[in-house]
């Protein structure tokens, strides 16, 4: 696209990145400290040549796009918008944009905004918005609460909603694609999505703009409760109920406390709880983490309801803070209460203080893990350390995994050293082939996506002689698959593309590799000596795949399969000698 290549030639990623960090010039590279994770020693390298960036901590990486799309929660043709009004390039007016999925998004929003006005007015304007309201105040929501955030009643009716937008000459299509109606699934027309129900709008965070429902059922119907579905304005696993109201709140406490629900999050907040946020009724995602540690904290208090279901959530929401690098603590109620029911029975003063007594993260999950009884024989205690060990390793911080190793010996009562050096064991055992699948990419592999990238006529030779077998058992096969197919469209994709199109772990690893200085030009030579070398690397592993089958057949005697695998691994033999005896 003619202004994607515009804005990369005019806009600059220091200067971009140097309104979230400061940088300092390090040869034709800046560094400075990450402004996606936590750190005292700078490891966030940009190249100026490149126009990439890479975090060696917390392992994000890509262009200028991703960069202020990561940064600013923004879709990718917000950020063209954006870098394209800094740098005064004039955005398109054709399909190449795609305005009308723009215009859609915008009227997407302004049904929901009318669909919150029709809720409210059902709330406060209807004899069945009385029972709900009653239902409300029974339950402790202040009508001051109610006002301000904005809740609703849908009506218990099929098409309430759908025939007040039917007079307004709304599309179904529309309401539709907004999430607020079904398909009728035998025959022709529409219905409403909520009916008969207690509304909860959505808010974005950001831009303050409702984006979804949630909804109570006020007859007991099943489910209890109900969300919006994903819309082109609305993700349910990037947001987090409440946030929009208590952001100050958490950002001035440096702390957020997380709770499930949303009458969770509606009692703590009316009782003076504020740094306080729910995880829609889904379970949480590593991309709502994210949200919190990169905008607003790094501190978090799981308080989830005190029933198997919390107690697994409370493991999981620990589980995704070691692996994003967020402090973690687990407030644990009493049997059978939730933080809605805490609060109103024994009010704030009680409630913070048994957020104040929380459990680490870390001790948490030695205790779930242990089932509450911590081990006495080796056996066990071997057992449980073994699987707190699998948590700890997901901390990529260093220092604070050698302490939670220190912490997890004391308290099961082994020896620290012996710990430790299970820990070097387990490392030393894995096999080079699992190492490199964990860590990064085969050298060949690596050199052969810096080559692709760096000369477009040797990439050309490269897609020509590589066949898709030769790299289908590779890390790199979801990357390597994804520029073939572009290609053949006559295209290369941008990095954008390639962040939305593969796992992001993955990503990181892939605009790591195409930062790194190569100290030599590309080649023709060079590139087919490394097509060979993961052809031979295919071969060899496929040779011993069959070699285990010879085996097998062998044993059960299977003479027909096993004459079929002796001549497959013969030509794999015969592929490998003539690879060894070939030169350019």
């Amino acid at each position: 696209m003619e202004v994607i290549d515009q804005i990369r030639q005019s806009a600059n990623i220091v200067e971009i990145a140097s309104q979230y960090t400061k940088l300092q010039r390090r040869g034709n590279r800046h560094v400075g400290l990450c402004p996606f994770h936590s750190e005292k020693t700078p490891s966030f390298y940009l190249d100026d040549d490149k126009q990439l960036y890479h975090c060696f901590g917390c392992g994000a990486g890509g262009d200028i796009f991703t960069l202020i799309m990561e940064k600013e929660n923004l879709s990718f043709p917000e950020a063209l918008r954006t870098l394209a009004e800094k740098y005064n390039i004039a955005m398109p007016d054709g399909k190449a944009f795609s305005p009308e999925y723009q215009s859609l998004k915008e009227n997407i929003y302004k049904v929901t905004e009318d669909a919150m006005a029709f809720f409210k007015k059902n709330l406060n304007n209807t004899e069945e918005g009385k029972q709900a309201l009653e239902y409300l105040h029974k339950r402790g929501i202040q009508p001051e609460s109610i006002k301000t955030l904005k809740l609703g009643y849908a009506l218990n009716s099929w098409d309430g909603l759908l025939g007040a937008f039917r007079r307004k000459k709304v599309a179904p299509s529309l309401l539709e694609q907004a999430g607020l109606i079904l398909r009728r699934q035998n025959k022709e027309g529409h219905y409403d999505r909520f009916r008969g129900r207690i509304i909860f709008p959505i808010f974005n965070d950001r831009t303050g703009r409702v984006v979804a429902f949630g909804g109570r059922s006020l007859f007991d119907e099943d489910p209890k409760y109900l969300n919006s579905p994903d819309t082109p304005i609305y993700s349910k696993g990037n947001l987090l109920y409440g946030l929009n109201y208590s952001r100050d709140s958490i950002r001035k406490q440096d702390s957020l406390i997380l709770v499930e629900g949303y009458t969770d999050f509606l009692t703590l907040f009316q009782n003076g709880v504020t740094n306080v946020a729910a995880s829609l009724g889904t379970g949480l995602t590593p991309k709502q983490i994210d949200l919190i540690r990169r905008r607003y904290t790094t501190r978090i208090f799981a308080c989830y309801d005190a029933d198997r279901a919390g107690r697994k959530a409370s493991f999981r929401a620990v589980s995704l803070c070691f692996e994003q690098g967020a402090e973690i603590n687990v407030t644990l109620l009493p049997k059978g209460s939730d933080p809605d029911s805490y609060m109103t029975q024994k009010g704030p003063e009680d409630f913070l203080k048994l957020v104040e007594n929380s459990l680490s993260g870390l001790r948490y999950i030695t205790d779930y893990i242990s089932k509450g009884r911590l081990p006495t024989s080796p056996e066990g205690k071997a057992k449980v350390a073994r699987e707190v060990l699998n948590e700890i390793n997901k901390v990529s911080d260093a220092i604070v995994r050698s302490e939670y190793i220190k912490c997890t010996s004391e308290y099961l009562a082994i020896d620290e050293q012996e710990f430790r050096k299970t820990v070097t064991d387990k490392k030393n055992a894995r096999t080079p082939q699992s190492a490199a699948a964990k860590s990064g990419f085969l050298a060949a592999e690596k050199r052969l996506l810096q080559i692709i990238f760096e000369d477009s006529e040797v990439a050309a030779y490269v897609f020509e002689e590589l066949k898709q077998d030769d790299y289908s058992t590779l890390r790199s096969e979801p990357i390597l698959k994804l520029i073939n197919e572009s290609r053949k469209k006559n295209k290369i994709p941008n990095l954008y593309e390639f962040k939305s199109g593969i796992d992001e772990t993955l990503f990181n690893a892939f605009t790591q590799v195409l930062q790194e200085n190569t100290e030599r030009e590309p080649t023709l030579a060079e590139a087919a000596d490394l097509i060979d070398t993961l052809r031979k690397i295919y071969w060899q592993d496929q040779r011993i795949q069959i070699q285990k089958q010879i085996s097998q057949h062998e044993q059960s005697g299977a003479k027909n399969e096993l004459s079929q695998l002796q001549k497959e691994y013969m030509d794999l033999t015969q592929k490998l000698v003539q690879l060894s005896q070939k030169t350019y």
